[in-house]
């Protein structure tokens, strides 16, 4: 016999994305921020959605403008769901921050409403219709956050020509710093960041960015942070992007000197994210990290963290 439930919870996790040259391709779900998303069925059928915005959040409460709504909404007209429901969003990723706000919000509510309506979406389904959640926050739908807050972990992601993505298994002493600045970032930041990269590249810039990303794949699948660190470099989107970072070389710097294997921008910033394979001096690097925000003045604050679980159904009733 069929369950059925008029409730729903789900949450899914802070991630980053691009790790240097894996730019809409790379995502990593990182075991430190977590969204929740509950969806209360009703029983009648106008084909009404309400949101709730718990914690005084400032993400916007318009059905097309926010990125668990849309990314539902977009189901329910798929599927011609036309009961009324509640979505109420519990955040806990920092919003505008590089960290997935939105992607999470998104993950979370798809895999609530998937639950709830017994849709029996596949993966790709899934993904690609939490991807349309960040048409609100970006400008265009990228799979690189919702990716690694659906399914946890390091994974690749192509759209062309068709949308497939693959899971990788991370180092178990694969360990990520993450220093997130006390920065008040502009409305659909996302897509500002987006308009700064360049349009044009050099080839040699391109040449040397694709063997970084292989690299990082490598390391990967050889279960080797080393590695992985030897390949986060990006000489295309980063360097157009560290302006907009106030003290975005100190904090590398100090990184590094602090015994970080890699550095780079989370996402599209302004969080910065450090890579190490131990935890004994993880918190050194953070400290260090918290210094070079402070010598541009700015506030910060280093949490150390490792990779996530997938999204996933916490309640139902």
């Amino acid at each position: 016999m069929k369950e059925t439930f008029d409730f729903c919870k789900a949450t899914a996790p802070s991630s980053t994305a691009n790790l240097g040259p894996g730019f809409d391709v790379f995502g990593l779900g990182l075991d430190l921020f977590y969204d929740t998303v509950s969806i209360r069925k009703l029983a009648t059928t106008n084909g009404k959605i309400r949101i709730r915005l718990d914690n005084n959040t400032s993400i916007p409460s318009i059905l097309e403008e926010n990125t668990a709504s849309l990314a539902v909404m977009k189901i329910a007209q798929k599927k011609k769901i036309k009961n009324d429901f509640d979505i109420r969003i519990t955040k806990g990723v920092p919003i505008g921050l590089g960290l997935g706000s939105s992607a999470a919000s998104s993950a979370a509510a798809v895999i609530a409403f998937n639950e709830l309506f017994q849709c029996k979406l596949t993966e790709n389904e899934l993904l690609d219709f939490a991807a349309e959640g960040e048409v609100s926050s970006a400008g265009v739908k990228h799979y690189d956050n919702v990716v690694a807050s659906l399914f946890g972990g390091f994974v690749v992601v192509r759209t062309f020509p068709s949308l497939e993505f693959i899971k990788i298994d991370t180092p178990k002493d694969l360990v990520i710093v993450v220093c997130v600045p006390n920065l008040i970032t502009p409305i659909k930041k996302t897509k500002y960041a987006r308009s700064v990269i360049p349009n044009r590249i050099p080839i040699e810039d391109h040449t040397r960015n694709l063997s970084n990303a292989c690299i990082i794949v490598s390391g990967f699948f050889h279960q080797d942070t080393k590695l992985i660190s030897k390949g986060i470099n990006d000489l295309i989107v980063e360097p157009a992007r560290k302006s907009l970072i106030p003290g975005y070389d100190k904090v590398k710097s100090n990184a590094i000197s602090s015994g970080a294997l890699a550095v780079t921008i989370s996402g599209a910033g302004p969080s910065m994210i450090a890579f190490t394979n131990t935890n004994k001096n993880a918190r050194k690097i953070g400290q260090s990290m918290e210094q070079g925000f402070a010598g541009s003045k700015i506030q910060s604050t280093a949490h150390v963290c490792r990779p996530s679980g997938p999204a996933r159904v916490i309640s139902n009733s």
